[in-house]
């Protein structure tokens, strides 16, 4: 056993001799009590982050004391954590319907079916959930980067009109700014992306739409997967008074704890944002998908004529 270091200018030795008591009888408690006090400490710390973030599970829970510098594996922490009770929230099953594909405007190919991003804004994907608020029901809409996991456009309003789409796709356009030809432009068949004026902004940047497969979520799960991580994590449990306070508490959770805080199992347990700013700048830009191929296909403009977005 290697002996503790010097307790001033006193050996263990010495000690033990002025207290009385022997070196043996010493390291004895010193084996005994050593492991009690780290059980503790990683108590404490597997407490302190489940009640901060209530719903990581074990594996998120485990990816953050690492970060922290405490050397625990995931079968300790999902053992301490059954032990004292500390259970993720989970979401509500009903998700009422948000798409409406009925619609007779010009639905293009799926181009981001097997496609592996290489770098940032190689891949948008884009979404709409339901918000529940006191007396209605609001909508999100989400322009969410494939390679780096982050939300880069969003909107809330109390309408599902092709404007809640295009000011999403507004903000990210704004925040991104991406090189006309590079970027494809992934989502479901609904009207709000499939109307003229949405087609329309994505022919003005260069952006090649590209559309899910008839009943297949599938197709855009990462976006299905944020606006699960959002049910669970912020909106669960939340009773939101209107549409501006369902504004201002969403619209944090994605800016400062998802896109800055969360950390992402897809990315090696680290937020998006730090994710990208550790992405090598020299070079980033002439990285290109492995379906590259398919950007340089022209965008073809709607066939319907004399419809306008709702």
């Amino acid at each position: 056993m290697t002996i503790p270091p010097l307790q001033g200018e006193l050996t263990i030795e010495r000690m033990c001799v002025l207290a009385g008591v022997s070196r043996a009888g010493y390291y004895r408690h010193w084996a005994a009590s050593a492991p009690r006090m780290e059980e503790t400490a990683v108590r404490d710390a597997i407490q302190r982050l489940a009640l901060a973030h209530r719903h990581y599970g074990y594996r998120r829970i485990s990816a953050q004391l690492r970060r922290e510098g405490l050397a625990v594996n995931r079968q300790r922490v999902l053992r301490l954590m059954q032990q004292d009770n500390l259970l993720c929230l989970r979401q509500k099953p009903f998700v009422p319907v948000t798409t409406d594909s009925r619609h007779t405007w010009h639905v293009v190919p799926n181009l981001a079916r097997g496609m592996v991003p290489s770098g940032l804004d190689q891949l948008w994907v884009a979404d709409i959930t339901y918000i529940r608020l006191q007396e209605e029901f609001a909508y999100l809409a989400i322009v969410l980067d494939a390679f780096s996991r982050r939300v880069v456009g969003w909107s809330l309003e109390t309408h599902l009109e092709a404007r809640l789409a295009i000011a999403a796709l507004s903000m990210a356009l704004e925040t991104r700014r991406p090189t006309p030809g590079s970027l494809i432009h992934h989502s479901d068949r609904g009207i709000q992306y499939a109307c003229g004026d949405y087609t329309k902004l994505l022919q003005q940047h260069g952006i090649a739409a590209s559309m899910s497969r008839v009943g297949n979520p599938y197709d855009n799960a990462r976006a299905e997967s944020f606006m699960k991580t959002l049910k669970q994590e912020e909106v669960n449990g939340q009773t939101y008074r209107d549409a501006q306070q369902a504004r201002n508490a969403i619209g944090a959770f994605i800016e400062e704890v998802y896109n800055r805080q969360r950390l992402h199992s897809a990315l090696a347990y680290r937020p998006p944002a730090e994710f990208e700013a550790n992405l090598p700048r020299c070079g980033a830009a002439a990285q290109q998908p492995r379906s590259a191929a398919l950007i340089s296909q022209p965008v073809q403009p709607p066939q319907t004529a004399g419809i306008t977005c709702p």
